[in-house]
């Protein structure tokens, strides 16, 4: 399943580009649906950036709901890949629960658009049901169709949050 987000910023690119790479935590008290980053490894070779942080999600989630679903199934691994040169940041998801099941990657890329950025946020989600083991193969496909649309609904309302959660970091006084 195709994952797709664009967002306008009034902030020049290379600003743009730096803080989303370099302030991740700063971005928490604008990102509802994110209760925590956990910043792991960065190494910088010349441009390129690679960094590792683990996300935990479920910010608007009734604690009935909490109840049931575990911490593992609201977090996740980012393995981004930012290159400086080329404003561009490669990113893959590993998902903590149903990790052999789910490939979600894809690419961050900053356009200069007048005196703004424009960010376009291009990526793919599948799901291999065969990989879950409470899943009759005969239903795979099916079952897996259906939690790449629930989980594509989830994250595409998310990677949204994030360049409007940049906006506002972005736009604050200082």
């Amino acid at each position: 399943m195709k994952l797709s987000a664009d967002a306008l910023l009034p902030v020049a690119r290379h600003v743009v580009f730096a803080a989303y790479r370099d302030h991740l935590l700063d971005l928490l008290p604008y990102l509802p649906n994110v209760r925590g980053i956990d910043l792991g490894s960065s190494v910088q070779r010349g441009s390129v950036t690679e960094k590792v942080n683990v996300w935990h999600g479920g910010g608007e989630i009734p604690a009935v709901a909490r109840a049931v679903i575990s911490e593992s199934m609201l977090s996740w691994t980012d393995h981004a890949r930012w290159d400086e040169q080329a404003f561009v940041c490669d990113w893959r998801v590993e998902t903590h629960a149903f990790t052999e099941a789910v490939q979600c990657e894809g690419r961050h890329t900053f356009v200069e658009q007048g005196a703004g950025t424009r960010l376009e946020t291009r990526g793919t989600l599948t799901i291999d049901a065969t990989k879950v083991r409470a899943v009759p193969r005969i239903l795979a496909p099916k079952v897996g169709r259906l939690i790449e649309e629930f989980l594509a609904a989830k994250i595409q309302p998310n990677l949204v949050e994030v360049t409007k959660g940049l906006a506002q970091y972005l736009a604050r006084p200082g």
